[in-house]
């Protein structure tokens, strides 16, 4: 919170909480759309310390900060309590992402909210089995019972806790995906599955799916949601998207509860008819396969079952499983499928560990510790989604740890023979209740402790590197900012563009006008190419493509903005040949955006290019009203 006084200070000068509509940032300026502007203390803004000026445009209230806006953006938010409402962050993050880290993006960012609580209720959920088995009370105790709740209530509600946290994610009404959330673990619906069917669909097929209620005539496939993932998400996901396409057609008298209430009559059935079947039928395929690969050999099924095992449980195919799990322990007396998975906890435990010896990042420390001790327990939920999942390199070794956990287990024909504990409370159900300890029984201890070492020394190892933690990525600046006179010197930096050199003083901004964000020049340029003015390092190029900060390897730091407020195209008509904190060469092209379509848009090109570090130096500018890519543009003369 380096900058809380500043963030606290802000807020209550453009008029406290409740005269913040929105917020969000661009690469020099806080954007506030405020209720009222006049309630904004403009004077006392401008002349704040950490604040260059205030300016309004556009029907924004801009609070120009400079270059380290992005920091106080979120301490702004933080403080404020405002929703991160930045969608050209997130739209620039999407253009640079795969598929899968873009899954992993979205997957990180709804459960992050939730991992302290997560862990903490993993641990009480895992010692109040540990109590239990100690002999401490009986499962029958109110003490039992209650801890229980504690414990479980989160995993059992997962799909409305994640439905808040999934809507903020995609731009929604977070209480509409919290009602979605809700209406899926609704416990009326959920005992319908203990009832007779009215009928069976596909029967005598792998897909066949009782029936219990239907939906206008519409049958409905009913699961298990509680403790589910994906399903919630794609219905908010689906939900958002409604919400902002009914909010542009309803009108404004009525939007407040036509909204939430065309949305919910649409995305809950949805959900229940279309995503629920697709999960039910995915799981039950997943079943009959891992029962031919059982019956193929045992390995191949362990090794199978132990690496997908994790996969399937974020997706929800695991309930295609459990069923003829247990109905194999009904029925036989024993079953194959949940010794096989049993070593997959311990792997994933193995790369926390690993990840915990080897981060430097204080925050993932200490999530470390607690997902560490539930996952003992068998609860690796904190495990995944807040350490392993995130990080990618660790839950794929935890996955490759868990298959081979898994095919030591299936070579050991290992066999579960009751419906025990999670994690190392497991470990009773592999004794034969006539036998005794059999070789099954090592063989399921021996898979796991070797899923545990190979998670932890795979990760340890080739875990990746840490994410830069806000500490990290702020050092360099830190150290920018202090750097002494003597560290620089004189240098040309050139023109970027081919165009007209024109007088900062010029500019319609004002914040760059007065060169309150750098001194310079401003080109208007003829062509749609931006490349570099000097060889350096990108220290900063923002999603939307519009603007980038370059260091200079001789110490200077250069600020392109391409235009007059083009934050607000969103990135439309921009694209980036760089990307932040590689290397560049004089002369390499940067940016490339088309002219002629955002002057169509109504913007002005004009573009300042300026030095940011420019207390240190002498500025000298060229003289010449025409530049191509390549001339000198500034002359640069340490004091």
């Amino acid at each position: 919170m380096k900058y809380e006084q500043l963030a606290k200070d802000i807020i209550e000068n453009v008029g406290g909480k409740e005269n913040v509509n929105s917020v969000v940032h661009c690469i020099t300026r806080l954007r506030f759309k405020l209720k009222d502007e006049s309630k904004a203390n403009t004077d006392v803004l401008k002349n704040m310390e950490g604040v260059v000026t205030v300016m309004k445009s556009g029907g924004q209230y801009q609070v120009v900060i400079g270059n380290h806006v992005p920091d106080v953006y979120k301490t702004v938010v933080e403080i404020g309590g405002f929703q991160n409402q930045s969608p050209v962050e997130e739209d620039g993050e999407k253009k640079k992402q795969g598929v899968f880290n873009s899954f992993i993006d979205i997957i990180s960012g709804i459960f992050t909210p939730t991992l302290g609580v997560l862990a903490a209720t993993g641990m009480i959920k895992g010692f109040n089995s540990l109590f239990v088995a100690l002999g401490w009370f009986s499962d029958k105790s109110g003490t039992y019972q209650i801890l229980n709740a504690v414990g479980d209530a989160l995993f059992y509600f997962f799909p409305i806790f994640l439905g808040f946290t999934a809507m903020k994610k995609f731009g929604g009404n977070h209480f509409i995906g919290m009602a979605i959330g809700a209406a899926l673990v609704y416990p009326t619906l959920s005992g319908l599955m203990a009832g007779d069917p009215l009928y069976t669909l596909f029967a005598g097929t792998m897909f066949e799916s009782p029936v219990h209620i239907t939906f206008l005539g519409i049958p409905v496939i009913l699961m298990t949601y509680s403790s589910s993932v994906i399903p919630i998400i794609i219905s908010t996901y689906v939900a958002a998207k409604l919400e902002n396409w009914l909010k542009k057609v309803i009108p404004d008298v009525v939007k407040m509860f036509l909204v939430p209430f065309f949305t919910l009559l649409i995305i809950v059935p949805l959900t229940f008819i279309v995503i629920g079947p697709i999960a039910t039928w995915a799981g039950q395929l997943i079943g009959q396969l891992t029962l031919w690969l059982i019956g193929l050999s045992p390995i191949i099924a362990g090794v199978f079952l132990g690496a997908f095992w994790q996969v399937f449980v974020i997706f929800g195919l695991h309930w295609g499983l459990i069923p003829i799990a247990i109905n194999n322990i009904m029925v036989m007396g024993q079953d194959t499928i949940l010794s096989l998975i049993f070593a997959a906890s311990f792997a994933q435990i193995g790369a926390v560990l690993g990840v915990w010896l080897k981060t430097k990042d204080k925050k993932l420390k200490s999530l470390s510790i607690p997902a560490f001790i539930s996952g003992i327990f068998g609860v690796t939920e904190p495990a995944i989604y807040g350490i392993t999942l995130p990080k990618k390199k660790p839950f794929i070794i935890s996955c490759i740890g868990a298959g081979i956990g898994g095919g030591i287990i299936g070579a050991f024909k290992t066999k579960t023979y009751m419906m025990g504990g999670l994690g190392i409370f497991s470990i009773p159900s592999f004794i034969h209740p006539k036998e005794g300890l059999t070789i099954g029984l090592w063989g399921a201890i021996l898979g796991a402790v070797a899923a545990f070492i190979l998670g932890f020394i795979l990760t340890s190892l080739f875990g990746g590197k840490d994410k830069k933690s806000e500490e990290t990525v702020e050092a360099p600046k830190t150290q920018q900012e202090k750097q002494e006179v003597s560290h620089l010197k004189n240098e040309i930096i050139s023109s970027p563009f081919n165009g007209e050199v024109k007088p900062l003083s010029e500019l319609k901004d004002a914040a760059f006008a007065s060169g309150a964000l750098g001194k310079g020049v401003a080109i208007e340029p003829s062509e749609g190419k931006l490349v570099s003015p000097v060889s350096g390092t990108v220290s900063a190029l923002f999603p939307t493509n519009h603007a980038i900060g370059i260091t200079t390897d001789e110490g200077a730091e250069i600020l392109i903005h391409i235009g007059m407020d083009t934050v607000q195209l969103e990135g439309k008509y921009f694209s980036a040949h760089t990307t932040q904190g590689a290397r560049v060469e004089k002369g390499q092209l940067l940016i490339g955006f088309d002219l002629d379509k955002i002057k169509e848009a109504g913007f002005l090109l004009t573009t300042p290019v300026v030095v940011t570090n420019h207390e240190h130096y002498n500025i000298v500018a060229t003289t010449g009203n025409q530049v191509h890519v390549g001339d000198q543009l500034i002359e640069l003369q340490v004091k």
